[in-house]
């Protein structure tokens, strides 16, 4: 009975020790979710970005699936890759500020401007080089404007 007593002891500490190591790779996980929707974001943008500028030639097909891709991302719920303690001041390798985690209201609205114009861009997309123009702008400044406030410059 007490080598039993003594098992559950040893288990009970090994599993309280091995707790905040669990927590930790969570947050990281939930990072690099956050980190990957990002560059998916970033890969469809750039896209037609270098469209709108003439650095791509425009393709209605290519620019539809990118700006398609930007809405289904914007439908994404990713509370879950934001869980507190990921911010930049907390942990390595992530250029969340903590702000964010202080003005979740804001960053909803500015994740709902986000959507907005990613679904201008997607019906605008595929109607041709002025129209994918048009939209961009609006799209860009949407994305930047959570970037400014909640997003810490690159080193």
């Amino acid at each position: 009975m007490r080598l039993f007593f003594r098992l559950c002891a040893f288990a009970l500490g090994a599993a309280a020790m091995t707790a905040p190591v669990l927590a930790q790779d969570a947050i990281r996980n939930a990072i690099t979710a956050r980190q990957s929707l990002m560059h998916l974001y970033a890969f469809n943008l750039g896209q037609l970005g270098a469209m709108a500028k003439g650095e791509m030639a425009y393709d209605a097909e290519t620019a539809s699936v990118a700006a398609g891709n930007l809405a289904r991302l914007t439908s994404i719920k990713a509370g879950p890759m934001f869980p507190p303690g990921s911010d930049n001041a907390t942990i390595d390798k992530t250029r969340a500020l903590p702000a964010l985690w202080q003005n979740l209201p804001d960053v909803g609205v500015k994740q709902a401007a986000v959507a907005k114009a990613a679904a201008a861009m997607e019906a605008a997309a595929g109607d041709g080089l002025p129209a994918l123009q048009a939209a961009i702008g609006p799209l860009g400044q949407a994305c930047g404007a959570c970037h400014k406030a909640y997003r810490a410059p690159e080193d």
